[in-house]
């Protein structure tokens, strides 16, 4: 149980570290979101369903849905311009 904590806390730090270093935002988005989502494991792993739950919630899904609509909106994912 351990051994899989730290291998999330590992993952937890290697997308904090690579997000700002892309240069695409879809790209960072997506990490951003498996951020969100490797948290809300751990805080399960951790015996904290309710921040877990919030967390999954909030930071992956509400969270990731407003980021992919707003890169829509400015054009920054490729095939989405307006006709």
């Amino acid at each position: 149980m351990i051994a899989l904590e730290y291998f999330l806390l590992a993952g937890l730090l290697v997308c904090a570290a690579a997000a700002p270093l892309f240069r695409r935002l879809l790209v960072t988005v997506i990490v951003y979101t498996a951020f969100s989502l490797l948290l809300a494991i751990l805080w399960a792993l951790l015996q904290s369903p309710d921040l877990a739950i919030t967390e999954a919630a909030v930071g992956a899904g509400v969270s990731g849905i407003l980021y992919f609509l707003t890169l829509r909106n400015i054009h920054a994912m490729k095939g989405t311009h307006d006709v």
